[in-house]
């Protein structure tokens, strides 16, 4: 278990010992080919139309008429 700096050096050498040396390596390459950067980053229109919309909407709530 590798509930400390001890412990997960431990845990490291027995996967490597069960998986093989590149046992980390595997694991990281599956996270990289099924990762998907969406959103923001592949779309500016979308970012602009958000963020035109974020500033057309007000915060406060509507205006308060007061008497003087």
């Amino acid at each position: 278990m590798s509930g400390t700096k001890a412990g997960g050096i431990k845990a490291a050498q027995t996967n490597k010992a069960k998986y093989g040396r590149e046992f980390y390596s595997r694991i990281g390459q599956k996270g990289g080919k099924l990762g998907h950067t969406g959103g923001f980053a592949a779309n500016p229109t979308l970012a602009k139309l958000a963020g035109a919309k974020g500033g057309r909407l007000s915060k406060r709530g509507p205006a308060k008429k007061t008497i003087a």
